[in-house]
């Protein structure tokens, strides 16, 4: 069974930071999502184990992206990653069951670090 990975964010290079923050192993089988619309059509259209995603894009943000995966109820990790490191936003995003939330840039070393306390890697 492979692992997918599905990294949104509006920024090409957060998306590529955010790839090789993966362990290798995970780097596989990774679709990009430029914005929230984008990642619900891969969401909707396969099976993503592990969703990186960033608060602040345009058409539709993070938050919208959370409130729609609850709505309909697909199973997928997700952790955020993003600049936003507001605890307002930190606590607004919590509600979501979310694995984490990691600043940008984030290091391969905390991306390790939180996907193996959840067993992922």
């Amino acid at each position: 069974m492979s692992f997918t990975v599905l990294v949104c964010d509006d920024s090409a290079i957060a998306r590529k930071m955010a790839i090789k923050s993966l362990p290798s192993a995970l780097q596989k089988n990774v679709y990009q999502a430029a914005d929230g619309e984008e990642a619900l059509s891969v969401l909707n259209a396969r099976r993503i184990d592990l969703l990186l995603l960033d608060l602040t894009m345009p058409v539709l943000d993070g938050v919208g992206v959370l409130e729609s995966i609850r709505q309909h109820v697909h199973e997928v990790y997700v952790l955020i990653i993003s600049g936003d490191i507001q605890p307002h936003m930190q606590q607004k995003i919590r509600q979501f069951n979310v694995l984490g939330f990691l600043p940008k840039p984030v290091c391969t070393t905390q991306m390790s670090y939180t996907l193996n306390q959840y067993g992922l890697y």
